[in-house]
């Protein structure tokens, strides 16, 4: 008979969520201008800075009407003084009496038009001015290069459906994933504590991605699955995460301190509750009830019915009765009984040889399961 031991560690404990990558920020840039693109200044796939010149379009339209308008603020300008230069006359001829006040009045109103058509010269030299600085199109941000849509030589318009290319922002990245409504006031106390750790592994649930940290909670719950949307933020140095890739997220809700742990292999489950068989020193077996407070992968914790350094079997327990004599022997126990003191449930690392083999699926359940949650299966039952 396979037996293991009942064993004394630190189990943490994780919540799981389906989820899917999410650019932290995405730009489809297109053009503000009509203009012909006169240079390309990056090549698909590039990584840019925030700032850096992308695209160059013709500009010299907008510089020779830049020139058309100053010159035209020139000869408004002379006007305007002009104009002040006669009120000033008018004015001074109002005490002697030689001059009407209606006169100057409509002196006055000249000069207030041409100071208005002034002003508004200046407002078009500047909107011609900032045509030409969006005939260079700099990256908004830090990120990656798409496909580009354009080539130099074609002639763009501000009124283009189609971007010139877009921009991602792949470091930091974002993971938003689902968790049921009824875990929530734990993952928000957890949260007051303190900065709470979440792991993202592959589609097949196998590969480990990347670490990150949980950023927030979404402001509601969505009453057609009782689910709420949570996001959590990834370095992404290695580029493993992509946008829109699907991935399985682990959220490290706590660590349960000192705990007494079984094999979940070892639990039956029979008209009285769980209960185990653990070997006495004559070899033979006595059943215990067992109260359980947790299952995380291979590993339940228990609250009462048995003690660390006791041994519980494993396997064949349907053949086992109160009293019956075995012959123990000590394999396979269940991989979380040799996990480090650190942590019940023993996670590969990042691009680890382990985390590409079939078997390391089955170290990790993908979902905590309380007592009376129907995640407590054993063989036997």
């Amino acid at each position: 008979m396979a037996v293991a031991p009942v064993q004394k560690q630190d189990v943490p404990v994780y919540l799981s969520g389906l989820g899917s990558v999410t650019a932290f920020n995405t730009a489809n840039i297109k053009s503000r201008v009509d203009g012909q693109i006169m240079k390309v200044n990056f090549r698909e796939g590039q990584e840019v800075r925030q700032g850096e010149l992308l695209i160059e379009i013709d500009a010299r339209p907008f510089e020779v009407q830049v020139e058309q308008l100053q010159a035209q603020l020139f000869r408004d300008q002379a006007q305007l003084r002009d104009a002040r230069l006669n009120l000033e006359r008018y004015t001074s001829l109002i005490p002697s009496g030689s001059i009407a006040q209606q006169q100057v009045d409509t002196q006055k109103a000249l000069v207030d038009q041409l100071d208005g058509t002034v002003r508004n010269d200046q407002a078009q030299i500047d909107s011609a001015k900032l045509n030409i600085t969006y005939c260079h199109l700099t990256a908004p941000f830090t990120g990656r290069i798409g496909l580009r849509q354009v080539d130099s030589g074609n002639i763009v318009h501000a009124s283009d459906a189609n971007p010139m290319l877009i921009l991602t922002q792949l470091q930091p990245i974002a993971v938003i994933f689902t968790l049921p409504e009824d875990v929530l006031p734990k993952v928000a106390q957890q949260m007051r504590r303190g900065t709470l750790e979440v792991d993202a592994f592959s589609r097949d649930d196998k590969t480990k991605l990347a670490s990150g940290k949980l950023l927030t909670i979404d402001n509601q719950i969505d009453p057609s699955t009782g689910t709420a949307k949570l996001k959590a933020v990834f370095d992404n140095k290695d580029s493993q995460l992509w946008p829109n890739q699907f991935v399985n997220s682990d959220l490290l809700l706590e660590t349960r301190k000192n705990s007494i742990v079984v094999p979940t292999a070892a639990i039956l489950r029979g008209p009285q509750g769980p209960f185990v068989y653990t070997v006495n020193p004559d070899k033979t077996v006595q059943d215990k009830p067992i109260t359980i407070a947790l299952t995380q992968g291979d590993i339940t914790v228990v609250t009462d019915g048995v003690s660390p350094g006791e041994t519980v079997v494993t396997d064949g327990q349907d053949k086992l009765q109160r009293g019956s004599h075995i012959e123990p022997r000590g394999g396979p126990p269940s991989r979380s009984t040799t996990a480090p003191v650190t942590g019940a449930v023993q996670r590969p690392a990042v691009g680890s040889e382990e985390s590409s083999t079939p078997e390391s699926a089955g170290r990790r359940s993908r979902r905590p399961s309380e007592p009376g949650a129907g995640g407590n299966s054993a063989p036997g039952d």
